[in-house]
C-alpha cells in the first residue's frame, strides 16, 4: 500500500520498520516537533523521526495537523497509520485515505481507551492485555476494531517490558491486518461502549506509596510506574525510588509492627510490611544516587530491620 505514517515515541518504531520490511511505501512520516530532553534540555528528535531519517523518508513536524489537508490529498494514501502520534486528527483528515486512518492501540479495546493503557492494565491487576488495530473516528479510541492480538501480563512484567512486547505484537498484527484489508477480508467490529474504561495519564503525584495498602496493590503499582514516574517512598526524610519487586509473601511480623516497617534486609531484597502482606524491594535508588540491586544498596546505606519507610518518617526518627 501507499501509506502515510504518524507516530512519535519508541512504541511506534517497530511498526514503521515492519511496514517497510513488508514492502509498503511510506510517502512521509508525521511526528511531533523536536522537544527539549535530558539534563541539558537540548532539542531532541523523536524515535520515529530518527528511524525515518535513517530510511530516507520525508519527515513532517507541524505543530498542528489541521492545516495538512491539501498536502495529504496530494499524497493520495491508501491508508494513514497512526501510532501514539500525540495529536488528534480532525474529521477532514480522517476522511482522506482510501482505507481511512488506522491506529495501533496498546490494549484490548474498549478496555483502557486513552493515554496510558499499558501501566493502567498492570496497576489494575489485569491478567492479559494486547493490541487493537482500530479504524479511527472522531471519538477517543472509539472506532471499530479491525483485529486484535492478546498477551498475558506476567507477575514480573513492568510497564517497560510490557511496552516492548506490545510494540512488537502491534507491528506484526498491523502488517497482517493490512494484508487482509487489501484483500477485502476484514470485517470491522464495533466496540461495546458498556465495557469501556479510560487510562488517564500517569502523574508524579501518584508515585508516592501508601504502605497501609495491600502488598499486591503496591507490587502492581511499582511495576506499572517503571520506567516513569517511578514509585517512591520516604526514608530518613529523603525520597527513595523503588524500581523492582520480588514475589509476594504472606503477612509476617509482630502485632506491634506498623505498615512500612522493614522486617529483613539482605541481598535477596528488603522485605517491608504493608497493610496486608509483605513486599520485597529488589532494586532501589536513593535520592541523587544510582539504581542498585538490594545487596548493592545495603552495602552503601545503613538500612536494617526495624527501620520504617513512609511519609511520617523524618530525619531517621
Amino acid at each position: 500500500m501507499d501509506l502515510i505514517f504518524a507516530g512519535t515515541p519508541a512504541f511506534a518504531v517497530p511498526a514503521l520498520e515492519a511496514l517497510l520490511r513488508a514492502g509498503h511505501r511510506i510517502h512521509a512520516v508525521y511526528t511531533q516537533p523536536d522537544r527539549p530532553a535530558g539534563r541539558g534540555r537540548k532539542l531532541a528528535a523523536s524515535p520515529v523521526k530518527q528511524c525515518a531519517q535513517t530510511r530516507g523518508i520525508e519527515v513532517r513536524q507541524p505543530e498542528k495537523i489541521s492545516g495538512e489537508e491539501k498536502i495529504l490529498r496530494a499524497d493520495a494514501p491508501d491508508a494513514m497509520i497512526v501510532i501514539a502520534y500525540g495529536l488528534l486528527l480532525p474529521p477532514p483528515i480522517l476522511a482522506i485515505p482510501r482505507h481511512g486512518c488506522i491506529n495501533v492501540h496498546a490494549s484490548l479495546l474498549p478496555r483502557w481507551r486513552g493515554a496510558a493503557p499499558i501501566p493502567r492494565a498492570i496497576e489494575a491487576g489485569d491478567s492479559q492485555t494486547g493490541v487493537s488495530i482500530m479504524q479511527m473516528e472522531a471519538g477517543l479510541d472509539t472506532g471499530p476494531v479491525l483485529a486484535e492480538a492478546r498477551t498475558p501480563i506476567h507477575e514480573s512484567d513492568t510497564a517497560r517490558t510490557l511496552h516492548d512486547r506490545l510494540a512488537q505484537l502491534g507491528a506484526e498484527t498491523l502488517v497482517a491486518t493490512l494484508e487482509r484489508l487489501a484483500r477485502g477480508a476484514v470485517t470491522p467490529q464495533p466496540q461495546d461502549n458498556a465495557g469501556a474504561c479510560y487510562a488517564k495519564k500517569l502523574s508524579k503525584e501518584e508515585a508516592r506509596l501508601d504502605w497501609t495498602r495491600p502488598a499486591i496493590a503496591l507490587h502492581r503499582k511499582i511495576r506499572a510506574f517503571n520506567p516513569w514516574p517511578v514509585a517512591s517512598t520516604v526514608w530518613r526524610g529523603k525520597t527513595l525510588r523503588l524500581w523492582e519487586v520480588g514475589p509476594l509473601e504472606a503477612r509476617t511480623g509482630s502485632g506491634a509492627d506498623v505498615p512500612g516497617t522493614i522486617l529483613r534486609a539482605d541481598a535477596a531484597g528488603i522485605r517491608v510490611l504493608t497493610g496486608d502482606g509483605v513486599l520485597t524491594l529488589t532494586r532501589l535508588q536513593a535520592e541523587g544516587g544510582k539504581i542498585l540491586a538490594a545487596g548493592e544498596f545495603l552495602n552503601g546505606h545503613q538500612l536494617a530491620a526495624g527501620d520504617r519507610l513512609g511519609d511520617e518518617i523524618k530525619n531517621g526518627s
